[in-house]
């Protein structure tokens, strides 16, 4: 037996090593998907998934009505430099359905789509489709650590197609903007599809103005982001949008603040108009909205965070006679406590709990037959910005 053994040994060992041989060679004749040339560019590259997912538990009028799993938020976004004074942005919003915009042509689930251009150390350009600098706290977090927004920021276009240039000053604690953008991602006649706007002009150029400013003051425990917005929504209806945006952080503690102002010829939000229009009626014109916001973050340990977010938006509008009605009040509460477990992983389980309040003025349930209501979802969840690349 061991004589057929080293038979089989001295005749195929051979051939088993040149085919091993013409296996690894062949290996190295296949090329990367990605050309070697090119693979330098990827270092400069990021890819992430900015993910929420949780399980939610909905109420109404504070009875239990559903359970679910939810992929609340995955946005992919990848950026990077493709040049040393070019960079680019790119973020899709996939738990939003895919709808064009009739006039910027590019889908509302885009959120950014932008290339900016370092012109000096201090001053960059940026052409795209961007976030409207409004300022504000609640605008400038990651959108999956935002349970919910206040209302102007929920119904608002908030990203739209143009151009912007910043400039931060030689102390690196001050930065000034100025963006023109698209007005909406719609043209006037798709935006208020339904409504009577026989009287209104689109107007020729339907463009936006965003001044800002950005500070950071007392060794950076204080700092700003406010900014003044003239939009053009049709031939001589305009709207004016102030935003204040305040945070303060001690130690473990940090506070943020949010005073918002947006008075609008043409309602461009909605809300005003959902309560007053009926059928096929004109949009609600000389519409104000006040909101506040808060957001009070406490680190009681490394890996564990208290939030208390409390907010606050009134609506007001043109009535028949002329005169401004208060439409409603709503009001909304959401305590959260977030685990953080992993020192090298940006990744939170949640739990938290968003309360709703729809408050309507006498005149709104006289004349438009509105009914308070309150709203409830208690979550249970992970917030995870994976970056994967």
């Amino acid at each position: 037996m061991k004589k057929y053994i080293i038979y089989f040994v001295i005749v195929f060992l051979p051939l088993i090593m040149v085919a091993q041989t013409q296996e690894n060679k062949s290996d190295l004749e296949y090329e990367s998907i990605i050309p070697v040339g090119k693979q330098s560019l990827l270092k400069d590259v990021n890819v992430i998934f900015n993910t929420r997912l949780a399980f939610d538990n909905r109420f109404e009028e504070g009875d239990y009505e559903s359970s679910n799993f939810s992929a609340n938020q995955f946005r992919l976004e990848i950026k990077g430099k493709i040049h040393e004074k070019v960079a680019f942005r790119f973020r899709d919003r996939y738990t939003r359905e895919h709808q064009v915009g009739n006039l910027d042509g590019m889908s509302r689930s885009t959120d950014l789509a932008y290339l900016v251009f370092t012109l000096s150390p201090q001053t960059k350009l940026t052409v795209g489709k961007q976030s409207a600098d409004w300022g504000g706290m609640e605008l400038d977090f990651n959108p999956i650590d935002i349970l919910e927004y206040n209302d102007l920021i929920e119904y608002a276009d908030n990203y739209l197609i143009g151009a912007g240039i910043s400039h931060t000053l030689k102390d690196g604690k001050n930065t000034f903007g100025l963006q023109t953008l698209n007005t909406r991602t719609r043209s006037l006649d798709v935006q208020y599809d339904g409504y009577d706007i026989s009287d209104l002009t689109a107007a020729k150029a339907p463009l936006a103005f965003v001044t800002s400013w950005r500070g950071s003051l007392f060794d950076g425990k204080f700092e700003t982001a406010y900014s003044y917005s003239y939009f053009t929504e049709a031939k001589n209806k305009a709207m004016n949008y102030f935003v204040l945006g305040n945070k303060f952080k001690s130690n473990n503690l940090t506070l943020m603040y949010d005073f918002q102002y947006s008075h609008e010829d043409l309602d461009n939000k909605g809300i005003a108009t959902n309560i007053v229009a009926t059928g096929f009626q004109t949009p609600a014109e000389d519409v104000k909205y006040i909101e506040h916001w808060l957001r009070a973050e406490y680190q009681i340990q490394p890996s564990i965070n208290l939030l208390l977010t409390v907010m606050t938006n009134n609506t007001y509008a043109k009535s028949s006679g002329n005169s401004n009605e208060k439409l409603v009040s709503t009001y909304g509460v959401i305590p959260t406590i977030q685990y953080a477990p992993y020192k090298d992983l940006n990744l939170k389980f949640y739990v938290s709990y968003v309360a709703r309040t729809y408050n309507y003025s006498n005149f709104s349930k006289t004349q438009f037959s509105a009914i308070d209501r309150n709203t409830g979802r208690l979550s249970i969840g992970i917030i995870a910005p994976l970056l994967i690349l």
